[in-house]
Protein backbone atom coordinates (compact mmCIF):
# COMPACT_ATOMS: atom_id res chain seq x y z
CA UNK A 1 0.00 0.00 0.00
CA UNK A 2 1.28 3.46 -0.88
CA UNK A 3 2.05 5.65 2.14
CA UNK A 4 -0.25 8.52 3.07
CA UNK A 5 1.31 11.82 2.01
CA UNK A 6 1.10 14.97 4.15
CA UNK A 7 1.75 18.70 3.91
CA UNK A 8 1.96 20.83 7.07
CA UNK A 9 1.13 24.52 7.49
CA UNK A 10 2.24 25.69 10.93
CA UNK A 11 3.10 29.17 12.16
CA UNK A 12 4.78 27.79 15.31
CA UNK A 13 8.19 26.11 15.08
CA UNK A 14 7.53 23.82 18.07
CA UNK A 15 4.25 22.57 16.58
CA UNK A 16 5.94 22.10 13.21
CA UNK A 17 8.73 19.98 14.71
CA UNK A 18 6.24 17.93 16.73
CA UNK A 19 3.98 17.16 13.78
CA UNK A 20 6.94 16.51 11.51
CA UNK A 21 8.33 14.00 13.98
CA UNK A 22 4.97 12.27 14.43
CA UNK A 23 4.51 11.83 10.68
CA UNK A 24 8.11 10.75 10.03
CA UNK A 25 7.97 8.16 12.82
CA UNK A 26 5.27 6.09 11.10
CA UNK A 27 6.04 3.82 8.17
CA UNK A 28 2.65 4.41 6.53
CA UNK A 29 2.98 8.21 6.41
CA UNK A 30 5.28 10.53 4.44
CA UNK A 31 5.81 14.27 4.78
CA UNK A 32 6.10 16.11 1.45
CA UNK A 33 6.31 19.79 2.42
CA UNK A 34 6.19 21.79 5.64
CA UNK A 35 6.08 25.57 5.96
CA UNK A 36 4.72 28.59 7.79
CA UNK A 37 3.61 30.75 4.85
CA UNK A 38 0.14 29.94 3.48
CA UNK A 39 0.84 31.64 0.15
CA UNK A 40 3.87 29.43 -0.41
CA UNK A 41 2.33 26.22 0.92
CA UNK A 42 -0.93 26.36 -1.03
CA UNK A 43 0.65 26.04 -4.54
CA UNK A 44 2.43 22.90 -3.29
CA UNK A 45 -0.90 21.45 -2.15
CA UNK A 46 -2.46 22.15 -5.53
CA UNK A 47 0.50 20.65 -7.40
CA UNK A 48 1.42 17.65 -5.22
CA UNK A 49 -2.17 16.72 -4.25
CA UNK A 50 -1.27 15.15 -0.89
CA UNK A 51 -3.63 12.78 0.91
CA UNK A 52 -3.87 15.19 3.85
CA UNK A 53 -3.00 18.69 4.96
CA UNK A 54 -2.38 19.48 8.64
CA UNK A 55 -3.15 23.10 9.58
CA UNK A 56 -2.20 24.31 13.04
CA UNK A 57 -4.47 26.90 14.65
CA UNK A 58 -2.62 29.26 16.97
CA UNK A 59 -3.29 32.72 18.29
CA UNK A 60 -4.57 33.87 14.88
CA UNK A 61 -7.05 31.05 14.36
CA UNK A 62 -9.14 33.00 11.85
CA UNK A 63 -6.34 33.03 9.27
CA UNK A 64 -5.91 29.29 9.63
CA UNK A 65 -9.65 28.64 9.27
CA UNK A 66 -9.80 30.74 6.09
CA UNK A 67 -6.95 28.63 4.69
CA UNK A 68 -8.91 25.48 5.59
CA UNK A 69 -11.95 26.82 3.71
CA UNK A 70 -9.81 27.50 0.64
CA UNK A 71 -8.24 24.04 0.59
CA UNK A 72 -11.60 22.33 1.22
CA UNK A 73 -13.21 24.20 -1.68
CA UNK A 74 -10.41 23.79 -4.21
CA UNK A 75 -8.89 20.41 -3.21
CA UNK A 76 -11.87 18.26 -2.18
CA UNK A 77 -9.91 14.99 -2.44
CA UNK A 78 -7.45 16.14 0.22
CA UNK A 79 -8.29 15.46 3.87
CA UNK A 80 -7.78 18.46 6.15
CA UNK A 81 -6.70 17.99 9.75
CA UNK A 82 -6.68 20.93 12.13
CA UNK A 83 -4.29 20.81 15.08
CA UNK A 84 -4.12 23.07 18.09
CA UNK A 85 -3.17 23.27 21.74
CA UNK A 86 -6.58 24.87 22.25
CA UNK A 87 -8.96 21.92 22.05
CA UNK A 88 -12.05 23.85 23.10
CA UNK A 89 -15.39 22.58 21.69
CA UNK A 90 -15.92 25.95 20.00
CA UNK A 91 -12.63 25.78 18.03
CA UNK A 92 -13.20 22.14 17.07
CA UNK A 93 -16.69 22.95 15.79
CA UNK A 94 -15.46 25.97 13.82
CA UNK A 95 -12.69 23.92 12.19
CA UNK A 96 -15.16 21.22 11.13
CA UNK A 97 -17.53 23.83 9.71
CA UNK A 98 -14.62 25.34 7.74
CA UNK A 99 -14.03 21.99 6.05
CA UNK A 100 -11.65 20.01 8.28
CA UNK A 101 -12.34 16.30 8.50
CA UNK A 102 -10.52 15.80 11.79
CA UNK A 103 -9.02 17.63 14.77
CA UNK A 104 -5.76 16.75 16.51
CA UNK A 105 -4.91 18.00 19.98
CA UNK A 106 -1.37 19.19 20.67
CA UNK A 107 0.89 17.93 22.06
CA UNK A 108 0.37 14.84 19.93
CA UNK A 109 -1.03 11.81 21.71
CA UNK A 110 0.20 8.65 19.85
CA UNK A 111 -3.12 6.81 20.23
CA UNK A 112 -5.16 9.78 19.09
CA UNK A 113 -2.77 10.37 16.19
CA UNK A 114 -3.10 6.72 15.11
CA UNK A 115 -6.89 7.10 15.10
CA UNK A 116 -6.67 10.23 12.97
CA UNK A 117 -4.36 8.44 10.53
CA UNK A 118 -6.79 5.50 10.29
CA UNK A 119 -9.73 7.81 9.53
CA UNK A 120 -7.62 9.68 6.96
CA UNK A 121 -6.73 6.37 5.28
CA UNK A 122 -10.43 5.44 5.11
CA UNK A 123 -11.25 8.79 3.51
CA UNK A 124 -8.44 8.41 0.93
CA UNK A 125 -9.47 4.83 0.11
CA UNK A 126 -12.92 6.10 -0.82
CA UNK A 127 -11.53 8.49 -3.43
CA UNK A 128 -11.93 7.24 -6.99
CA UNK A 129 -8.86 8.98 -8.44
CA UNK A 130 -6.20 6.34 -9.14
CA UNK A 131 -3.06 6.63 -7.06
CA UNK A 132 0.07 7.85 -8.78
CA UNK A 133 3.14 5.70 -8.97
CA UNK A 134 5.49 6.53 -6.11
CA UNK A 135 8.95 5.04 -6.28
CA UNK A 136 11.23 4.71 -3.27
CA UNK A 137 13.81 7.43 -2.60
CA UNK A 138 17.17 6.37 -1.13
CA UNK A 139 19.78 8.86 0.05
CA UNK A 140 23.43 7.77 0.41
CA UNK A 141 24.94 10.14 2.95
CA UNK A 142 27.93 10.86 5.13
CA UNK A 143 28.60 14.11 6.96
CA UNK A 144 32.32 13.45 6.51
CA UNK A 145 33.92 13.53 3.06
CA UNK A 146 36.14 10.75 1.81
CA UNK A 147 33.94 7.83 2.92
CA UNK A 148 33.11 6.74 -0.64
CA UNK A 149 29.44 7.74 -0.76
CA UNK A 150 29.51 8.42 -4.52
CA UNK A 151 30.95 4.97 -5.21
CA UNK A 152 28.33 3.33 -2.98
CA UNK A 153 25.47 5.39 -4.44
CA UNK A 154 26.44 4.61 -8.03
CA UNK A 155 26.74 0.89 -7.43
CA UNK A 156 23.55 0.70 -5.36
CA UNK A 157 21.67 2.40 -8.18
CA UNK A 158 23.12 -0.06 -10.69
CA UNK A 159 22.28 -3.04 -8.48
CA UNK A 160 18.55 -2.40 -8.00
CA UNK A 161 17.50 -4.31 -11.15
CA UNK A 162 14.58 -1.91 -11.65
CA UNK A 163 13.97 1.46 -13.28
CA UNK A 164 16.27 3.80 -11.35
CA UNK A 165 17.48 7.38 -11.58
CA UNK A 166 20.67 8.51 -9.84
CA UNK A 167 20.55 12.14 -8.71
CA UNK A 168 23.80 14.07 -8.25
CA UNK A 169 22.89 16.57 -5.55
CA UNK A 170 26.46 17.69 -4.95
CA UNK A 171 25.53 20.86 -6.79
CA UNK A 172 28.90 22.59 -6.57
CA UNK A 173 31.23 19.72 -7.49
CA UNK A 174 29.22 16.69 -8.59
CA UNK A 175 31.03 14.16 -10.79
CA UNK A 176 28.76 11.10 -10.92
CA UNK A 177 28.89 11.28 -14.71
CA UNK A 178 32.47 9.98 -14.45
CA UNK A 179 31.32 6.99 -12.42
CA UNK A 180 28.75 6.09 -15.09
CA UNK A 181 30.79 7.01 -18.16
CA UNK A 182 28.18 9.41 -19.55
CA UNK A 183 28.35 12.97 -20.85
CA UNK A 184 25.17 14.78 -19.75
CA UNK A 185 23.88 17.56 -21.97
CA UNK A 186 21.59 18.87 -19.25
CA UNK A 187 21.50 18.98 -15.46
CA UNK A 188 19.16 19.34 -12.52
CA UNK A 189 19.35 23.12 -13.03
CA UNK A 190 17.66 22.73 -16.44
CA UNK A 191 14.96 20.47 -14.98
CA UNK A 192 14.28 22.97 -12.19
CA UNK A 193 13.80 25.71 -14.76
CA UNK A 194 11.26 23.61 -16.69
CA UNK A 195 9.61 21.82 -13.76
CA UNK A 196 6.19 23.49 -14.23
CA UNK A 197 5.76 22.02 -17.73
CA UNK A 198 7.73 18.79 -17.54
CA UNK A 199 6.28 15.66 -19.15
CA UNK A 200 7.75 12.22 -19.84
CA UNK A 201 9.36 13.28 -23.10
CA UNK A 202 10.91 16.44 -21.68
CA UNK A 203 12.16 14.62 -18.58
CA UNK A 204 13.78 11.91 -20.67
CA UNK A 205 15.74 14.59 -22.54
CA UNK A 206 17.14 16.00 -19.29
CA UNK A 207 18.46 12.63 -18.09
CA UNK A 208 21.67 10.93 -19.24
CA UNK A 209 20.97 7.23 -19.89
CA UNK A 210 23.55 4.72 -18.70
CA UNK A 211 21.64 1.49 -19.31
CA UNK A 212 18.11 0.27 -19.91
CA UNK A 213 17.33 0.59 -16.18
CA UNK A 214 19.63 3.38 -15.01
CA UNK A 215 19.78 7.10 -15.84
CA UNK A 216 21.57 10.07 -14.29
CA UNK A 217 20.25 13.50 -13.36
CA UNK A 218 23.57 15.33 -13.31
CA UNK A 219 24.78 18.21 -11.18
CA UNK A 220 25.17 21.61 -12.89
CA UNK A 221 28.30 21.93 -15.01
CA UNK A 222 28.78 25.50 -13.84
CA UNK A 223 28.89 26.03 -10.07
CA UNK A 224 27.03 29.35 -10.17
CA UNK A 225 23.92 27.62 -11.56
CA UNK A 226 23.57 25.84 -8.22
CA UNK A 227 22.73 29.17 -6.58
CA UNK A 228 19.40 29.22 -8.43
CA UNK A 229 18.24 25.91 -6.90
CA UNK A 230 16.14 26.20 -3.74
CA UNK A 231 15.03 23.49 -1.25
CA UNK A 232 11.45 23.58 -2.54
CA UNK A 233 12.79 22.84 -6.03
CA UNK A 234 14.45 19.70 -4.67
CA UNK A 235 11.13 18.59 -3.17
CA UNK A 236 9.42 19.06 -6.53
CA UNK A 237 12.11 17.31 -8.57
CA UNK A 238 12.19 14.27 -6.29
CA UNK A 239 8.40 14.01 -6.50
CA UNK A 240 8.52 14.19 -10.30
CA UNK A 241 11.14 11.43 -10.41
CA UNK A 242 9.29 9.20 -7.93
CA UNK A 243 6.24 9.23 -10.18
CA UNK A 244 8.28 7.80 -13.06
CA UNK A 245 10.95 5.54 -11.52
CA UNK A 246 10.91 2.61 -9.12
CA UNK A 247 13.97 3.98 -7.29
CA UNK A 248 15.47 7.44 -6.89
CA UNK A 249 19.02 7.19 -5.49
CA UNK A 250 20.43 10.51 -4.25
CA UNK A 251 24.06 11.46 -3.61
CA UNK A 252 24.01 14.78 -1.69
CA UNK A 253 26.72 17.00 -0.25
CA UNK A 254 28.41 16.14 3.05
CA UNK A 255 26.72 19.02 4.89
CA UNK A 256 23.39 19.65 6.58
CA UNK A 257 22.50 22.56 4.32
CA UNK A 258 18.92 23.28 3.24
CA UNK A 259 19.31 21.40 -0.07
CA UNK A 260 20.57 18.24 1.62
CA UNK A 261 17.87 18.42 4.30
CA UNK A 262 15.20 18.75 1.60
CA UNK A 263 16.44 15.48 0.09
CA UNK A 264 16.81 13.67 3.42
CA UNK A 265 13.25 14.67 4.36
CA UNK A 266 11.93 13.01 1.22
CA UNK A 267 13.80 9.74 1.49
CA UNK A 268 12.36 6.40 2.53
CA UNK A 269 15.83 5.08 3.36
CA UNK A 270 19.08 6.80 4.34
CA UNK A 271 22.22 4.74 3.75
CA UNK A 272 24.67 6.24 6.25
CA UNK A 273 28.23 5.44 5.13
CA UNK A 274 31.28 5.44 7.37
CA UNK A 275 34.81 4.08 7.44
CA UNK A 276 36.37 2.53 10.53
CA UNK A 277 38.46 5.47 11.66
CA UNK A 278 37.89 7.68 14.67
CA UNK A 279 36.85 10.89 12.79
CA UNK A 280 34.31 9.01 10.65
CA UNK A 281 32.84 7.15 13.65
CA UNK A 282 32.48 10.36 15.63
CA UNK A 283 30.94 12.13 12.63
CA UNK A 284 28.46 9.27 12.24
CA UNK A 285 27.44 9.51 15.89
CA UNK A 286 26.80 13.24 15.53
CA UNK A 287 24.82 12.60 12.35
CA UNK A 288 22.58 10.12 14.18
CA UNK A 289 22.00 12.72 16.89
CA UNK A 290 20.97 15.28 14.26
CA UNK A 291 18.66 12.72 12.65
CA UNK A 292 17.00 12.18 16.04
CA UNK A 293 16.49 15.93 16.46
CA UNK A 294 15.02 16.16 12.95
CA UNK A 295 12.51 13.44 13.83
CA UNK A 296 13.88 10.79 11.46
CA UNK A 297 12.97 7.33 12.77
CA UNK A 298 15.90 4.97 13.21
CA UNK A 299 14.29 2.34 10.94
CA UNK A 300 14.82 4.82 8.11
CA UNK A 301 18.63 4.73 8.60
CA UNK A 302 20.88 1.89 7.38
CA UNK A 303 24.53 2.06 8.46
CA UNK A 304 27.12 0.70 6.01
CA UNK A 305 30.85 0.34 6.62
CA UNK A 306 32.94 1.08 3.53
CA UNK A 307 36.57 0.03 2.95
CA UNK A 308 36.44 -2.64 5.63
CA UNK A 309 39.68 -4.56 6.10
CA UNK A 310 40.83 -7.41 8.34
CA UNK A 311 43.79 -5.26 9.30
CA UNK A 312 41.57 -2.70 11.03
CA UNK A 313 41.65 -3.43 14.73
CA UNK A 314 38.42 -1.66 15.67
CA UNK A 315 35.83 -4.29 16.55
CA UNK A 316 32.50 -3.92 14.71
CA UNK A 317 30.45 -4.77 17.80
CA UNK A 318 32.26 -2.07 19.76
CA UNK A 319 31.47 0.49 17.06
CA UNK A 320 27.83 -0.61 17.02
CA UNK A 321 27.57 -0.19 20.79
CA UNK A 322 29.11 3.28 20.55
CA UNK A 323 26.71 4.35 17.79
CA UNK A 324 23.68 2.64 19.30
CA UNK A 325 22.86 1.15 15.89
CA UNK A 326 23.78 -2.06 14.13
CA UNK A 327 25.71 -2.16 10.87
CA UNK A 328 23.68 -3.68 8.02
CA UNK A 329 26.43 -3.99 5.40
CA UNK A 330 30.17 -4.08 4.82
CA UNK A 331 32.11 -3.24 1.67
CA UNK A 332 35.66 -4.54 1.58
CA UNK A 333 38.64 -2.33 0.95
CA UNK A 334 40.01 -2.96 -2.54
CA UNK A 335 41.40 0.30 -3.88
CA UNK A 336 42.62 -0.98 -7.25
CA UNK A 337 39.36 -2.73 -8.12
CA UNK A 338 37.24 0.28 -7.14
CA UNK A 339 39.41 2.82 -8.96
CA UNK A 340 39.53 0.67 -12.11
CA UNK A 341 35.73 0.62 -12.27
CA UNK A 342 35.61 4.41 -11.89
CA UNK A 343 38.26 4.88 -14.60
CA UNK A 344 36.23 2.60 -16.88
CA UNK A 345 33.13 4.71 -16.24
CA UNK A 346 31.19 1.62 -15.25
CA UNK A 347 29.78 0.60 -11.85
CA UNK A 348 31.69 -2.29 -10.34
CA UNK A 349 28.55 -4.42 -10.09
CA UNK A 350 28.51 -4.29 -13.91
CA UNK A 351 32.23 -4.32 -14.79
CA UNK A 352 33.14 -7.07 -12.31
CA UNK A 353 29.90 -8.67 -11.08
CA UNK A 354 31.70 -11.70 -9.62
CA UNK A 355 33.92 -9.65 -7.29
CA UNK A 356 33.45 -9.76 -3.53
CA UNK A 357 32.67 -6.03 -3.41
CA UNK A 358 29.91 -6.47 -6.00
CA UNK A 359 28.36 -9.27 -3.97
CA UNK A 360 28.45 -7.15 -0.82
CA UNK A 361 26.84 -4.17 -2.57
CA UNK A 362 24.10 -6.39 -4.01
CA UNK A 363 23.36 -7.62 -0.47
CA UNK A 364 23.08 -4.03 0.75
CA UNK A 365 20.85 -3.13 -2.21
CA UNK A 366 18.61 -6.11 -1.46
CA UNK A 367 18.35 -5.01 2.16
CA UNK A 368 17.51 -1.40 1.25
CA UNK A 369 14.93 -2.36 -1.39
CA UNK A 370 13.30 -4.93 0.88
CA UNK A 371 14.34 -8.03 -1.05
CA UNK A 372 15.92 -9.38 2.15
CA UNK A 373 15.64 -8.37 5.77
CA UNK A 374 18.54 -6.35 7.24
CA UNK A 375 19.18 -9.10 9.80
CA UNK A 376 20.30 -11.47 7.03
CA UNK A 377 23.40 -9.36 6.34
CA UNK A 378 26.32 -11.08 8.01
CA UNK A 379 29.32 -9.62 9.77
CA UNK A 380 32.63 -9.98 7.92
CA UNK A 381 34.74 -12.96 8.93
CA UNK A 382 37.30 -12.36 11.65
CA UNK A 383 40.95 -13.17 11.36
CA UNK A 384 42.36 -16.06 13.41
CA UNK A 385 44.02 -13.82 16.00
CA UNK A 386 40.80 -11.86 16.42
CA UNK A 387 38.89 -15.08 17.09
CA UNK A 388 41.41 -16.26 19.67
CA UNK A 389 41.80 -12.94 21.44
CA UNK A 390 38.36 -11.51 20.62
CA UNK A 391 37.37 -10.64 24.18
CA UNK A 392 40.60 -8.83 24.96
CA UNK A 393 40.55 -6.96 21.66
CA UNK A 394 36.89 -5.95 22.12
CA UNK A 395 37.60 -4.58 25.60
CA UNK A 396 40.65 -2.67 24.43
CA UNK A 397 38.84 -1.19 21.45
CA UNK A 398 35.84 -0.19 23.54
CA UNK A 399 38.06 1.63 26.01
CA UNK A 400 39.99 3.21 23.14
CA UNK A 401 36.85 4.47 21.44
CA UNK A 402 35.46 6.02 24.60
CA UNK A 403 38.81 7.55 25.51
CA UNK A 404 39.62 8.98 22.07
CA UNK A 405 36.18 10.02 20.91
CA UNK A 406 34.47 10.76 24.20
CA UNK A 407 30.80 11.46 24.39
CA UNK A 408 30.20 13.55 21.25
CA UNK A 409 28.02 16.55 21.94
CA UNK A 410 25.24 17.48 19.55
CA UNK A 411 26.08 20.47 17.35
CA UNK A 412 24.28 23.76 17.68
CA UNK A 413 20.63 23.81 16.62
CA UNK A 414 20.05 23.76 12.91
Amino acid sequence: MNPLTFIILSAGLDSLKELRGAISAREETRLLVAGDDAEQVYPEIARLKPNAVVVTLGANAEAGLKFVERVAAECPRTAIICASRDASPDLILRSLRAGARDFLRLPVNPEEFATVIARTAEFCAAQVEPAKKRGRAVCVFSSKGGCGTSFIATNLAAATDASTVLVDLNLQAGDLSLFLGVEPKYSIADLVESRERVDDTLLKGYLAPHSANLSLLAAPREADLADEIEPEHVFEIIEILRERFDYVVIDPQHTFDSITLAALDQCDEIVLVLTLDIPAIRSTQRTLQIFDRLGYPRHKVRIVVNRWSKQIELDIKTVERFLGERVVGYVQSDYNTAVNSINLGQPLVESDPSSRISAEIREIAASVTGAVAPSSVTEPRRTLWQSIFGRAVGKTNNEGLNARIGKAKAPAAI
